[in-house]
């Protein structure tokens, strides 16, 4: 059985700066902390997981209570919302697929918690759905489930504490489309101490394996919401002491450890309680921002966005920066209900929340090579009901504009708790819920805009599945939130993820599962569009001379003309393996290269894959990283089996080779992880290693507690890659 208390003792909380917030009046000071992650490993295939899992034995319960963040003080009557649009326009693309997420009835599926924080992510060949506590797979291309519904916290079975006994919800999932990664999240409340459990796919497929983390929080972590970024996954939290507010939290993980599966750090900033409801930027689109550009956070005040910089630096966390607000007018508005309970059903007097105390997950980026955009929504009062508040904000990078703005609320029914994104062409998607008094039960539907129309204006509206019943009894909790993706593959196809009420009663909702996609992206017969299944590869630690295994990037023609290739050039300690692009690519088909890594000097070796061909945005870059290594361990990991707690077992030795010409300084050699139960116990190597030569290291492991112990062997040395690693494993009895 893992218990907490095998967690190693390495919860760190480091006092790096205050940086006092002068932008807001009022605003308490900001508090940045450094906190090692409180355990990681790496999981067993989710596959073979889900087939482990205990069948779940709970009660129905309203989620963790519904936790109000202060309103910004201002707020005045309207006549009505200046900037509503009641005429739509053209009509938005019909439905593509569209299929059942997990629901009342739905897969074997039995509602448990309400509500159902609906989120869902598209893959290269999966769609995962995350319902609170549970979540299921599906093939994107048919609908078919792959796998679940399965209980959250089966993910982390085996990590022990509260990620592994716990099963909390507030889920996010998302794609890191860079990577090639799924990212899963969810937080552990139900007891002490509160922690974000966060696990990273180790390959495309989400059913494989996952590095597994626990990162901890001095108060109540509620509501996180996740973006990606090259340099971090950023999360933001609204904290509670109790039901007292005291401020978002705005924290980033340190996404290349996380994809390594090494130790994470999280490096935090506390905001004062004039601050709620923050949310990060979320990545959209094969371009990277910017080199060195900060995440983007927003939230909204009185007639206004608040936009935050957060700057995070892993090697020295003194250097990470929190900084703004810059504070862009906006139309006035009102949040729908006072952000409380007012959504109207028809059939009966029982209302919904609103939660419009806040944006709308997710905060969307793209760069689009001529500017960088944002956009955004929020749930806002109209004269008879409520609309959806979007924005679009420019070059957040320089000075920001709000590049454009509009409350879609074509009738009188209720439109709330939406979720906005950008394809590659500039479409814009909006998804949301609809519901009035009189005829339409809560909904899912979903509107858009190419960049040719009005600026501020939305198309026509388009039903993706009509409600039949609504929520009654004493629950008013509804959303907390959805997901509107676009798909990493064509980048065009956007996914859409809401709930809705099949029958009238509690407790009892479905979801649904919707794509679609604009005409326009993907190219015109004169203008094929390039799509990289990655913009970096990472091959990891290589002993000098060695070769990596293969890895290989997919280039795509989503449009509808032939592309026509060039070149295809490729620098650095890179070689082509393979190569099935010819001189040109049809419409729809795809190409493949893949490369290898052999490294001849030690250290970082960058390097780089170029397509020169006639899409717009040519050449494509991809960027490829290597570590060239001096030193290597034989074997390279060591396993002890059974060993009685308190005894010790025979040594095992570790050959360390210097593989270079050249000497290498070895600086330190020791244990980590589980220091208590592994020791060197005889070591022939000195401080430095001629080329060519090798010496020895062994180690015993002599158990203090039962169960696995897991530790490592870490030859520090200035031969690239700072330290030669050969994980310790054994099981004490």
């Amino acid at each position: 059985m893992h218990r907490r208390e095998s967690y190693p003792a390495k919860y760190v909380v480091v006092l790096a700066a205050l940086i006092l917030c002068w932008c807001v009046p009022g605003l308490a000071q900001s508090l940045m902390t450094v906190r090692h992650a409180v355990h990681q490993d790496v999981s067993a295939p989710l596959r073979d997981l889900i087939k482990q899992a205990p069948p779940a034995v709970l009660a129905k319960r309203e989620a963790e209570p519904v936790r109000r963040i202060p309103l910004p003080q201002g707020f005045a009557p309207l006549a009505e919302d200046p900037v509503r649009q009641i005429a739509a326009g053209p009509t938005t693309p019909a439905v593509g697929t569209s299929f059942e997420g997990l629901g009342q009835g739905q897969y074997g599926f039995n509602i448990l918690y309400a509500p159902p924080d609906t989120n869902g992510t598209v893959g290269a060949t999966q769609y995962v759905q995350w319902v609170n506590i549970a979540f299921a797979i599906f093939d994107k291309t048919t609908g078919a489930k792959i796998a679940g519904p399965t209980l959250g916290n089966t993910l982390w079975a085996g990590f022990g504490g509260g990620c592994a006994i716990n099963n909390d919800g507030d889920p996010v999932v998302l794609y890191d489309k860079a990577a090639q990664r799924w990212v899963f999240s969810q937080f552990s409340v139900s007891t002490t101490p509160f922690l974000q459990c966060v696990a990273v796919s180790t390959t495309s497929d989400a059913t494989g394996t996952y590095n597994r983390y626990s990162f901890r929080y001095n108060n109540f972590d509620d509501y996180p919401k996740m973006g990606v970024w090259p340099d971090a996954y950023y999360e933001t939290f609204n904290m509670f002491n109790g039901n007292n507010f005291v401020g978002s939290d705005a924290c980033a993980y340190d996404r290349s450890a996380m994809l390594a599966g090494t130790a994470a750090t999280q490096i935090c900033f506390q905001q004062g309680p004039a601050v709620g409801g923050l949310l990060p930027s979320d990545l959209d689109g094969a371009t990277a921002p910017p080199a060195g550009s900060p995440n983007y956070l927003l939230l909204f005040g009185t007639n206004n966005l608040s936009l935050y910089k957060f700057h995070v630096d892993f090697a020295t966390p003194t250097n990470s920066t929190f900084t703004g607000p810059t504070v862009l007018s906006v139309a006035a508005f009102n949040p729908l209900c006072g952000g409380g309970t007012c959504v109207a059903q028809p059939g009966t007097t029982q209302k919904l929340d609103s939660l419009a105390d806040r944006l709308m997950y997710r905060l969307a980026y793209r760069n689009f090579g001529t500017h960088e955009s944002l956009v955004v929504n929020h749930s806002v009062a109209v004269s008879s009901s409520g609309g959806v508040r979007w924005y679009e904000i420019q070059n957040p990078g320089g000075t920001p504009t709000v590049a454009q703005q509009g409350t879609f609320a074509p009738d009188s029914s209720f439109r709330w708790m939406g979720s906005i994104a950008m394809d590659q062409f500039g479409d814009i998607a909006l998804g949301y819920s609809v519901s009035d008094k009189t005829s339409v039960h809560p909904s899912v539907a979903y509107t858009g805009r190419v960049p040719t129309d009005p600026a501020g204006t939305m198309e026509g509206e388009v039903s993706v599945v009509t409600g039949a019943g609504s929520q009654t009894g004493s629950l008013t909790r509804w959303g907390d939130y959805s997901a509107m993706q676009v798909d990493p593959v064509d980048d065009c196809t956007f996914w859409y993820t809401q709930e809705y009420m099949k029958t009238t009663g509690s407790f009892n909702w479905n979801t649904r599962i919707a794509n679609f996609k604009f005409p326009a992206c993907g190219g015109s017969s004169t203008n094929p569009i390039v799509s990289l299944s990655a913009t970096k590869l990472n091959f990891g630690k290589i002993p000098l001379g060695q070769t990596s295994a293969p890895q290989t990037v997919t280039l795509t023609n989503t449009g509808n003309a032939t592309l026509n290739i060039s070149s295809i050039v490729r620098k650095g300690d890179y070689a082509i393996q393979s190569n099935t692009c010819g001189p040109q690519v049809l419409a729809g088909d795809n190409c493949a290269v893949t490369l290898t890594f052999t490294p001849t000097k030690k250290g970082s070796r960058a390097g780089s894959l170029t397509f020169a061909d006639n899409a717009a945005g040519s050449p494509q870059k991809v960027a490829l990283a290597g570590i060239g290594v001096s030193i290597v361990l034989s074997p390279n990991a060591l396993s002890f089996g059974p060993v009685a707690v308190g005894q010790s077992s025979a040594p095992q030795s570790v050959t360390v080779s210097n593989v270079s010409t050249a000497l290498v300084n070895l600086t330190s050699i020791s244990i980590g992880g589980a220091t208590a139960d592994f020791a060197i116990s005889a070591n022939t190597c000195g401080t430095t290693l001629a080329g060519g030569s090798n010496c020895s290291v062994s180690v015993i492991f002599h158990p203090t507690k039962t169960g696995t112990r897991k530790g490592k062997l870490n030859v520090f040395n200035d031969g690239g890659g700072s330290a030669a690693t050969a994980p310790l494993t054994g099981t004490g009895q």
